[in-house]
């Protein structure tokens, strides 16, 4: 049974999940997360750094646009942030556009938390992608021509403009990686119809 099967049949979710850091150096740690189920259901939370973050690049702020200062007044104890990721993702199905980073800060928030760092696992949302077209198409496209279909049609479906710039937001980055799991199902549902007619 494939993985898209398996959460379909526990009714567990995919999640699409985005982090904002405070820089890309190897002492960085995450500032900003979010999350969107695949419902629509979405969180968002500044995270207060832990005593023993210490690292910030302006450069990075310069495209995040969260200043340290508003982490300390505004943001969340990493904590807190960690312990609600736990009770509201755990069993999920969690997807990142870029997991090696975004694994990376979450490794770094659970274990600042006291929290095992494989509590919580992130995989690539792109899988996400081919694994609903795929399994709408299966049924309809022989085997030997079913890679190439589906392949063709995430082409068609990437609803990023050529010149779009990522908001570097952790909500609106998860929204637009949830839109676009949502059009490549759309789009694989709208050629299943056209087989089904054409048969």
């Amino acid at each position: 049974m494939g993985r898209l099967a398996l959460v379909l049949r526990s009714g567990l979710m995919l999640v699409f999940l985005d982090f904002e850091a405070s820089s890309l150096a190897k002492k960085s740690y995450p500032i900003e997360v979010a999350w969107v189920f695949e419902d629509g259901r979405s969180e968002a939370h500044l995270i207060r750094p832990a005593p023993e973050w210490t690292d910030w690049d302006p450069a990075a702020e310069a495209i995040h646009h969260i200043p340290h200062a508003t982490l300390l007044t505004d943001g969340t104890p990493h904590d807190v942030v960690a312990a609600r990721m736990v009770e509201q993702l755990a069993g999920h199905d969690l997807l990142a556009s870029a997991p090696s980073w975004d694994g990376k800060w979450l490794s770094a928030l659970l274990r600042a938390a006291g929290v095992d760092r494989r509590t919580l696992r992130l995989r690539d949302s792109d899988d996400a992608h081919r694994e609903i077209a795929t399994a709408i198409l299966a049924p309809l496209v022989p085997e030997a021509d079913l890679a190439n279909r589906v392949g063709d049609l995430l082409t068609l479906t990437d609803v990023r403009a050529p010149d779009h710039t990522p908001e570097h937001r952790a909500l609106a980055d998860a929204v637009e990686e949830h839109e676009r799991w949502c059009a490549v199902r759309a789009a694989a549902l709208h050629l299943a119809a056209e087989l089904r007619r054409g048969k």
